[in-house]
């Protein structure tokens, strides 16, 4: 199932916003850990992962978690994987 990074992107911020709903992703630096501008603790990322894989159909193994501190950094990854899928 191959995505674009646009909707990738899309995606991973909707999962975001589920978790966490006052979000404002025009103040959010895509370079940035994304987890500390938006507070999120080890459980709502792990819920965010949850969120992915239900959206996209992916699994973020544990060994990975360090590829998905920043937005950019994330939908790159996400784009990588799906497209190894």
């Amino acid at each position: 199932m191959s995505k674009s990074r646009d909707e990738v992107r899309q995606a991973l911020i909707d999962c975001i916003l589920a978790v966490a709903p006052e979000a404002d992703f025009a103040e959010v630096r895509p370079d940035r850990p994304v987890r500390e501008q938006l507070d999120i603790d080890s459980f709502d990322f792990l819920t965010i992962l949850e969120h992915l894989h239900e959206k996209l159909a992916i699994s973020v193994p544990e060994s990975d978690y360090g590829k998905m501190i920043t937005l950019d950094g994330s939908v790159d990854y996400l784009v990588r994987r799906l497209g190894a899928a």
